[in-house]
């Protein structure tokens, strides 16, 4: 797969969007810590993200 511009402007992608999960919250869990509260996939625990700056999860599910 490759990223490169066309002459149109547009990338040559094979995939423009992520796939949409049957049941997007289905295996996220949470656990308090000092710092705030940590969300992670129960999936797959070992994938998660550092994030500067708060935000409220229910605007961006």
């Amino acid at each position: 797969m490759s990223d490169r511009a066309t002459e149109d402007g547009t990338l040559d992608c094979a995939e423009t969007e992520l796939p949409v999960p049957d049941e997007p919250m289905s295996s996220i869990e949470a656990y308090e810590t000092e710092d705030g509260v940590v969300f992670y996939d129960a999936n797959n625990p070992l994938g998660w993200l550092k994030a500067s700056s708060t935000v409220t999860l229910e605007k961006h599910v």
